[in-house]
């Protein structure tokens, strides 16, 4: 047997202080505001969730008023902002009028490859992009050269872990450390925005990460995460061994599963994380089977129960009766998936769902050591994987997404773009379809299409720049020469 379920062990703005009234946001232009809730020590601050009419429940932020010292600002220094925590640090200062020279600039809606562009940004968002000889470069804006190289959308990783699997001697400072080294080495290797699907024994520290880069305290990707995840429990609880508080979240009926989805989501879950097939083993004969994890009507309710809550469900799956569940119950991402069969994969086309295959995690050297140990080196996962991944790629109208898998363990943080790699070398699909994937299909799966995955006027002026041409050399992504994060420069 191979592993199992994976155990996993807001966003406010920056506001400045002002002699002219109450806080004003240092920025209406922050990364996507989330119901959430911060903890600090043992100080917690619940968002209620209000009912819509239209059956599902809209989350609403309530902030609390931070308490400024009397304006004007009399401490050190100029005028600062302030967090969640109530206080002060150097605000960071907004980005001006910036253009940007791109010798190649990818179009990831038509996955055309456009020559001799300029983009134009103000601020944190692009106001106009065109040819060279159409766009006029305001007097006065910094102009940034990048004609001897290709432009493209910020890349988006949909399946990180930013934290490393919590071990027993691991403490929480010296996880949050190595949490913020690898979100910092994602978005330098190009990946400006990404979904975290668990904190891996680390509680709500995810939901932490996330508001510290919407601040601006630190660089990271946009993040929406899922915190601890729900796994089932086949089993009655055990009094001498309490539950880990700061591990996936076990539920054993429909009721307790909808409760641990309000509970996660008014935590500051962006998405639910589920479990519906776990380990794998083969029969005599070689066939694959998969781990059956939660009934069916206790993965429908957790999903029901999110979708009502206005939030998305990712399924980590492998393969058999519960992959097939978390397809039927209409979950909304389905993870890894190794034993996907044409039927399920057309099921996903009928009902919308993405596929994200992970594929380079799920194939590196490790898998065939443990085969060869389990089962004598008769039979393999690795080649039924590819197997599912290539007829995923040609199945027409199945939304694949890109998703990494980073974990701190097999597949380091800031090499995601392997992944991209693989999906062309080893599946079939073309450069362009996957750069569309780790683009504007992962901002569609994430609701952030009208944001972010393409270079539009009114996005979020997210970009970077490879030396080469990605659509000749898709390795040339491994190669990230420039990161520009909502209008700033993070890499050059």
């Amino acid at each position: 047997m191979l592993g199992g379920p994976e155990r996993a062990a807001a966003t406010r703005q920056p506001q400045p202080y002002s002699s002219r009234g109450p806080f004003r946001p240092y920025s209406s232009r922050g990364p996507f505001r989330a119901a959430e809730e911060h903890r600090r020590g043992d100080v917690m601050r619940r968002i209620p969730l209000l009912g819509a009419a239209a059956g599902f429940l809209l989350t609403v932020t309530t902030l609390a008023q931070v308490q400024p010292p009397p304006a004007p600002w009399r401490g050190a220094g100029t005028t600062p902002c302030t967090g969640t925590d109530g206080a002060v640090y150097k605000c960071v200062p907004p980005p001006g009028t910036t253009a940007v020279r791109a010798g190649r600039l990818f179009d990831s809606k038509s996955g055309q490859m456009l020559m001799r562009q300029v983009v134009l940004l103000s601020g944190d968002r692009i106001t106009d992009v065109g040819p060279e000889g159409q766009i006029k470069v305001p007097a006065g804006a910094q102009v940034i050269d990048l004609s001897r190289a290709t432009v493209l959308p910020g890349l988006v990783d949909a399946h990180t872990h930013m934290f490393n699997n919590r071990g027993p001697k691991i403490t929480t400072e010296a996880a949050m450390l190595m949490a913020i080294q690898n979100v910092q080495a994602d978005l330098y290797a190009g990946f400006t925005a990404a979904r975290d699907m668990s904190s891996h024994g680390n509680g709500y520290g995810d939901v932490e990460v996330r508001n510290a880069i919407n601040e601006g305290r630190i660089d990271g990707p946009r993040f929406q995460v899922s915190t601890l995840g729900i796994v089932w429990g086949a089993t009655p609880p055990n009094p001498s061994a309490p539950a880990n508080p700061l591990a996936s979240t076990v539920v054993r009926s429909a009721d307790e599963a909808r409760a641990a989805v309000r509970e996660q989501i008014s935590r500051g879950a962006d998405w639910i994380k589920l479990f519906p097939a776990g380990a794998y083993s083969f029969t005599s004969t070689g066939e694959a089977q998969y781990v059956v994890m939660y009934p069916l009507p206790v993965l429908q309710a957790l999903i029901d129960e999110t979708h009502r809550l206005g939030k998305k469900a990712g399924c980590h799956v492998y393969g058999g009766e519960g992959q097939k569940n978390a397809i039927v119950a209409g979950c909304d991402t389905i993870e890894h998936a190794w034993g996907l069969n044409q039927e399920q994969a057309d099921m996903m086309v009928a009902k919308k769902l993405y596929y994200d295959p992970t594929i380079v995690r799920y194939t590196e050297p490790y898998m065939d050591d443990v085969d060869a140990r389990n089962t004598g080196g008769k039979f393999r996962m690795i080649p039924i994987i590819q197997k599912a991944v290539s007829m995923a790629v040609k199945t027409p109208g199945l939304k694949i997404m890109v998703g990494s898998g980073v974990d701190g363990s097999t597949f380091p943080h800031g090499t995601q773009a392997l992944e991209l790699v693989s999906l062309v070398k080893d599946t079939g699909m073309t450069p362009a379809r996957a750069i569309q994937s780790s683009t504007l299909i992962n901002a569609e799966a994430m609701g952030w299409q009208d944001q972010i995955g393409s270079i539009d006027k009114g996005k979020y002026a997210d970009l970077v720049a490879v030396a080469g041409d990605p659509l000749s050399d898709i390795t040339e992504l491994q190669r990230v020469k420039f990161v520009m994060k909502g209008g700033k420069v993070v890499k050059n």
